[in-house]
């Protein structure tokens, strides 16, 4: 079975993507520690931090402390020209540039009012609307990157904004045209949200919450996170970092504050994040029952369950068509257990490697000739066009 998606059989479906942390890893670690159960396989963040909140073990605040050092503050500090010089980390953010330069072809070939598509991601990183900049920055290709944040000063976040779509008119009005968009929807949260009184603010240059950990924390923690991040390491070698209780409780507090979902079982401590988390998941429930819906996943385990749950009540709708983008054979075998009883899901893997972000633009999702950084957009468009079955034009 062929492991690729063509553009031009889903350029006029109801086009919608499920990013997960496996396209950012280069940039951030993942939740994944070197510390071994009594099976021998790793322990993942989820599945320790459940144990520890189950039982009641003292060592849970500390887990998250680590988690919050090694995983968000780094999300927090991102930017693009932070990744300059570092070959590995340049490669993922051309790799996020080369993946949108692709969905915005699709776009371009579609009808006036229909282009446009949505990108469901659970990473809470700043990937996405910062390699958008660049792009727009350049000048060549007019889209609109929607994260569903609307004002001025102070820009909230309301689901009705993802329903808008901007268009150019003429000078005399005489005419429209539609501009490609890109709906961005952070499903477990951002690190650029707030929570504002009962509202949530968006804001891309605040780093309001940063450095949670003291140097002195961090010389605490470090022992801890020596051990979870060690192959030959036991949940029984796992040290209890010398915090007090007050530097432990303080620290909950300002953590829990943070806008995003916490990894056990996948819960958001603030009500306001909660709700807006289950209005992404009715917009994506939404979205996956129209006709001619198309989900294409990549670098997502499908952990959470609500997520995985939605999904497989969606695929009652006989119309709608799911690519699951696996990192590697097994886990295409796995996954493909998980979906058995579901004729319309297709669980894609490379037999001769692993899927990670290059292998998915080169070899899985892509237009030929490649969209490549340097290229001129006109001249990838003219090359293009013969991809795509011909457009009817802008024109309203």
């Amino acid at each position: 079975m062929t492991s690729t998606i063509s553009p031009s059989d889903v350029y006029d479906k109801d086009l919608n993507f499920l990013f997960g942390s496996g396209a950012s890893f280069g940039l951030f670690p993942t939740l994944a520690l070197g510390m071994q159960k009594d099976d021998g396989k790793p322990w993942s963040l989820e599945d320790l931090a459940s144990h520890f909140e189950n039982t009641g073990d003292e060592r849970l605040i500390p887990l998250f402390m680590h988690y919050y050092q090694a995983c968000i503050n780094p999300a927090q500090k991102f930017t693009v020209d932070s990744a300059l010089g570092d070959a590995t980390r340049e490669c993922v953010v051309e790799n996020y540039s080369i993946f949108l330069k692709v969905v915005l072809q699709i776009l371009q070939h579609r009808k006036a009012l229909e282009k446009r598509c949505n990108l469901f991601t659970t990473n809470y990183d700043g990937c996405f609307p910062l390699v958008a900049d660049r792009i727009l920055e350049k000048g060549d290709i007019d889209f609109v990157l929607n994260d569903g944040a609307r004002g001025f000063s102070r820009r909230f976040l309301q689901a009705r904004n993802f329903n808008t779509f901007v268009c150019q008119t003429g000078i005399f009005e005489r005419h429209q045209t539609s501009i490609p968009q890109i709906n961005l929807v952070h499903v477990h949260g951002s690190v650029y949200w707030r929570k504002v009184g009962d509202q949530i603010v968006v804001e891309y240059e605040d780093d309001a919450l940063g450095g949670l950990l003291s140097v002195a924390a961090l010389k605490k923690l470090h022992p801890f996170s020596a051990v979870l991040d060690n192959k030959a390491a036991t949940l029984a070698s796992l040290p209890f970092p010398a915090f007090t209780k007050a530097e432990r409780d303080a620290f909950w507090v300002a953590y829990k504050k943070l806008p995003i979902v916490n990894p056990t079982k996948w819960k958001f401590h603030e009500t306001v994040f909660e709700e807006h988390y289950y209005q992404m998941l009715r917009m994506l429930s939404y979205e996956l029952e129209k006709p001619n819906a198309v989900l294409i996943t990549f670098g997502f385990s499908f952990a959470d369950e609500h997520i995985l749950n939605l999904v497989k009540r969606s695929l009652s709708n006989p119309h709608l068509q799911v690519f699951v983008c696996c990192y590697s054979a097994s886990t295409r075998d796995w996954l493909s257990e998980v979906f058995r009883i579901h004729q319309n899901v297709r669980c894609l893997a490379l037999e001769d490697g692993v899927m990670d972000f290059t292998a998915f633009n080169e070899r899985v999702f892509f237009i030929d000739p490649p969209v490549l950084a340097t290229e001129p957009p006109p001249t990838v468009v003219a090359e293009a066009a013969t991809v795509f079955p011909a457009s009817s034009g802008d024109a309203v």
